[in-house]
């Protein structure tokens, strides 16, 4: 299926070398190709057996490609982007030589076990991880909500909004989150390849439930599972909606009956009584916070919370457990106010120091046991004391700074 059609092919040649760049709107390949191989007619006309090129997880297949593929990719028939990479697996092929390609299409993933589950693999990049070179919290949320938001395209869901189908488009409704819960096992590190699998179920009568799964390319060890419940929401009211019919039938045929995380982690986040122990005022959010529907995304809520989280938490721990109640929108010109409690009283701190916490089970003072930091986040506007979103972290020491 020609699905991504070539707009437009130039080419640079110096004394050694044809560099070729194909265009299709932002996406762009570039690819340089030996002057010797390209004149190499009669090579790559040997290289007539089928072989697979494998381009980010995805398996392409080269066919048998007559006379010289250097002109063939100058031709202002080239029709799709198959025929390119096609172009491309022949002198691959026919090169005794390993070169690599660099591709950078949109949407690489794709649609498994009958198409009711949808895969992406990623690489960690440089600008998603912190001093110890180990994705943050974050970067594992905007994936997920990026393989979310592809999985709906994938489907052929998408309508002209964000994530939203073609019923909810002609409703006016929009996806909003209401909880999310993920579990860390282990954060992948700056240029690990990650798996992300993500499918949807019901939440009651006019919610959905979506889950992750974060997989160890290469090894397969899982490292992070996520759990999450929608709801729709008027884009012009902004008030909650009931779920139309013509909107559950839409989505119904792509409900998946799995939980990534089987415990029942539905419990609500209680509220706090009592002073605040930390706190940052003065947050506001960027214009480049805000997504397409015209309120800030949810990720940003996370790094807000640990805004009023204690350093020395920060620089030795990580995150294990997050969740997330949101309970309204933030708007651009809305300030916020991070505040974090420890959640049980028996905790003993020093200061912010709350790495040294004990519990005694026993009562009798003599058998007591270290535990992680468990925290307790409200997130309101500063203005009235709105709340935005109510949180809960539980977090564990570093291991490369554990004794």
């Amino acid at each position: 299926m020609d699905a991504f059609p070539v707009s437009r092919i130039s080419s640079a040649s110096t004394a050694s070398t044809s560099s070729y760049r194909f265009f299709h709107g932002s996406a762009e390949l570039r690819y340089l190709f030996p002057r010797s191989r390209i004149a190499a007619r009669s090579s790559l006309q040997e290289a007539t057996k089928a072989d697979e090129l494998a381009i980010n997880g995805t398996r392409l297949e080269s066919s048998k490609l007559n006379g010289n593929p250097g002109q063939e990719l100058q031709k202002g028939g080239a029709s799709s982007l198959n025929t390119v990479l096609a172009a491309i697996a022949a002198l691959l092929v026919a090169s005794p030589r390993p070169y690599s390609l660099a591709l950078e299409s949109p949407r690489q993933g794709r649609l498994v076990e009958g198409r009711l589950v949808y895969r992406q693999t990623f690489v960690i990049r440089s600008y998603e991880v912190g001093v110890d070179k180990t994705a943050s919290i974050e970067t594992l949320m905007n994936h997920f909500q990026e393989v979310a938001l592809n999985h709906v395209w994938m489907s052929g869901l998408a309508g002209d909004g964000f994530g939203a189908t073609h019923a909810m488009i002609r409703h006016r409704l929009i996806w909003v989150v209401s909880r999310v819960h993920v579990q860390v096992e282990r954060y992948a590190s700056w240029g690990d390849a990650i798996e992300i699998d993500t499918w949807v179920d019901a939440s009651g009568k006019n919610g959905m439930r979506r889950d992750w799964l974060m997989r160890d390319y290469k090894s397969g060890q899982i490292l992070a599972r996520a759990t999450s419940t929608w709801v729709v929401m008027n884009q012009t009211t902004r008030r909650l909606s009931k779920m139309p019919d013509d909107v559950r039938e839409e989505i119904t045929p792509f409900y998946l009956q799995r939980r990534a995380i089987v415990r029942n982690v539905s419990h609500k986040i209680t509220k706090v009584d009592g002073a605040t122990q930390f706190a940052r005022s003065g947050l506001t959010p960027r214009h480049g916070d805000l997504d397409m529907n015209q309120h800030v995304n949810n990720v940003k809520y996370i790094g807000w919370m640990l805004e009023s989280v204690p350093l020395s938490i920060v620089q030795d721990h990580e995150v294990s457990s997050l969740t997330l109640e949101y309970r309204r929108e933030c708007g651009q010109n809305d300030v916020v106010e991070s505040m974090t409690w420890v959640q049980h009283a028996d905790c003993l701190i020093a200061d912010d120091n709350l790495e040294t916490k004990t519990a005694n089970f026993g009562g009798s003072g003599e058998e007591t046991v270290e535990q992680p930091p468990c925290l307790l986040h409200l997130l309101r506007l500063q203005s009235d004391g709105s709340e935005l979103v109510r949180g809960k972290t539980v977090w564990r020491r570093k291991k490369n700074r554990e004794a």
